[in-house]
């Protein structure tokens, strides 16, 4: 059993692969999605929906964008920690994210120290929450 397991939703294979060795590296499980209507997909699968610790996703995909991606999780599963990881950051979408419950806003590329002090912060708050509403 890892850390946490991490959501990793970009559209960029690249982005994904070096966020997953990263994190994998400092011993979290990660799942990856390409946009955010697999994300979505993947998160409600079968019975059993897949339980995850954080969700670093970016803004910009196809299909499902990063925007209605985080509306979607933040209204589903509102104790699981959002990172935005976008290659375009926009202000005004910044302050309406952290409304809406966003706990960390990183621009590509991120440096690995940052990205994982930043899942690791989030980890911690979602582990909090979890131990507090369930014991």
């Amino acid at each position: 059993m890892g850390l946490g397991r991490i959501l990793v939703v970009d559209d960029e294979a690249d982005v994904r692969k070096t966020v997953r060795l990263t994190l994998a590296k400092a011993g979290y499980d990660v799942v990856e999605a390409e946009d955010g209507e697999k994300a979505i997909a993947a998160i409600k699968s079968g019975d059993n929906p897949l339980m995850v610790d954080t969700v670093i996703c970016d803004l910009h995909m196809p299909k499902v964008n990063g925007l209605e991606a985080i509306a979607f999780f933040r209204s589903q599963f509102p104790s699981v920690p959002v990172i935005v990881l976008t290659g375009k950051p926009d202000v005004q979408n910044t302050a309406s994210l952290f409304k809406q419950g966003v706990v960390d806003y990183l621009v590509k590329p991120v440096d690995a120290a940052k990205l994982t002090a930043a899942v690791q912060k989030a980890v911690k708050g979602h582990v909090l929450f979890k131990d507090k509403f369930t014991t």
